[in-house]
């Protein structure tokens, strides 16, 4: 326990926060979270609406290191494939892993509620409408709106719109940027059968791709499904342009239509619900003496792989494998900003991948052929495991570093452009002319 008896405050109690409380008090740490919300807990109203979150491989493992991951997966649903929903109503199944592989649909609100009471089983003290005020970086002194807390390290996960972050910035201490792409997103959610069974198939993660658009859809544990559309911010076809009933189920008639019976109450929950903006975070450095920005504070992505939260855990383990390589304060004081240089090469392939498979779930889930490249990659995978591991795997079932997992797969992606320029490539019954294509191709690699 290499921060024994050291003073630490976390600024934010969500997700990050709260999991990287219980990495800190491990390594014998007093541990204090100052969170500017009340207590979610006792009004879950406070945590708001948010896309569902997939939780997978690297979430699980940094769950798994403190000891408490069964205990969240009483809450998380599995889906082991995409279910692709075409704008005539076929439905097309993509796997997305190997047998029994999947990612795991959780609630935000559930998953921070039950963290955030574990942090308190480990002893940290999580102190509720505690505002940050400024931060004194010299001093390693957190100014709240009654008083001051001086610590030994400061950590800020206080989310994409971290307080701690902007104020880095207006010293000139980092560059950061905050940008936003033109898609928002509004949540809906299908209803239950009147038995508390799901509608539609509950192992699965639902799309409905429309090119410059799409709809996802999580199952719940209660039986609902949480959809979330995707939607443009201005234009033509946007949110902007959606300002009546008519226009709601003129959208849906026409491109969700088997979407309109599972969800009776569309227009009234369209308005209901806020529109939310997606966008990434980028700065650097991370950290000014001893306060160390963390998770979405310095490396917000979109949602569209789903790795938000599982590269947030994965901060918090990696954080707490760091400080027992650097075996002291001074140690951990000393290599901090090597390893967050590091780090941040892996955040910054995250958030290329992210917006990477946007344009896959939006344009290209639905199209033949990228469905025939995917097919042909798991079969070769399957019978060549040690030579090909697929990007989605990598990224979601396995703890490759995320900037390894983007260079193989930009380089697999090489090698399936020449395959898919094999005339009539649906019809070949001979797999090995595949295979020996491949196999010649990765060869160039070695």
């Amino acid at each position: 326990m290499y921060l024994k008896d050291k003073d630490i405050s976390i600024i934010g109690a969500g997700l990050v926060g709260s999991l990287l409380s219980i990495y800190l008090s491990k390594q014998g740490s007093k541990v204090s979270i100052y969170e500017r919300r009340k207590d979610m807990r006792l009004d879950t109203t406070l945590a708001g609406r948010s896309i569902n979150l997939s939780l997978s491989k690297r979430g699980i493992n940094a769950l798994s290191a403190v000891g408490i991951n069964d205990e969240i997966m009483t809450i998380a649903m599995p889906m082991y494939h995409r279910a692709m929903h075409s704008a005539n109503g076929d439905i097309t199944i993509q796997p997305y892993g190997k047998k029994d592989e999947a990612i795991f649909s959780v609630s935000r609100a559930t998953l921070n509620i039950i963290l955030m009471d574990l942090a308190e089983k480990h002893n940290v003290k999580i102190n509720f409408e505690a505002k940050c005020q400024s931060i004194d970086f010299d001093r390693t002194k957190l100014t709240l709106l009654d008083h001051d807390v001086y610590s030994d390290l400061i950590f800020a996960a206080d989310g994409a719109g971290s307080v701690v972050r902007k104020q880095m910035k207006s010293t000139s201490l980092i560059k950061s940027s905050e940008d936003f792409i033109d898609c928002g997103y509004k949540e809906l959610t299908i209803p239950s059968n009147s038995d508390g069974t799901h509608k539609i198939d509950n192992q699965s993660l639902h799309i409905w791709p429309r090119k410059s658009y799409m709809i996802i859809a999580l199952p719940n544990l209660d039986g609902t499904f949480t959809c979330t559309l995707f939607f443009p911010m201005r234009g033509k076809n946007s949110f902007e342009s959606l300002v009546s009933e008519l226009d709601i189920m003129h959208l849906f008639n026409n491109n969700f239509q088997d979407l309109v019976p599972l969800i009776p109450d569309i227009s009234s929950q369209y308005f209901a619900n806020p529109t939310a903006s997606l966008g990434l975070v980028n700065c650097y450095p991370w950290s000014n003496n001893n306060t160390v920005l963390i998770g979405d504070s310095c490396h917000a992505t979109v949602p569209f792989y789903g790795q938000g939260m599982n590269s947030g855990f994965e901060d918090c383990f990696l954080l707490n494998e760091f400080i027992n390589t650097s075996k002291s304060i001074e140690g951990f004081k000393k290599l901090l900003p090597g390893y967050l240089k590091a780090r941040k090469l892996d955040t910054d392939a995250m958030q290329s991948l992210s917006m990477e498979n946007f344009i896959v779930m939006r344009d290209k889930t639905a199209d033949q052929k990228f469905l025939l490249q995917k097919k042909i990659e798991r079969w070769f995978s399957e019978k060549n495991p040690t030579k090909w591991t697929p990007l989605y795997s990598m990224v979601s079932f396995s703890n490759i570093p995320y900037s390894k997992a983007l260079s193989i797969g930009e380089f697999q992606e090489k090698v399936m452009e020449q395959v898919m320029k094999i005339d009539n490539l649906d019809l070949i019954d001979n797999s090995l002319e595949i295979e020996s294509l491949i196999m010649s191709l990765l060869k160039l690699k070695d």
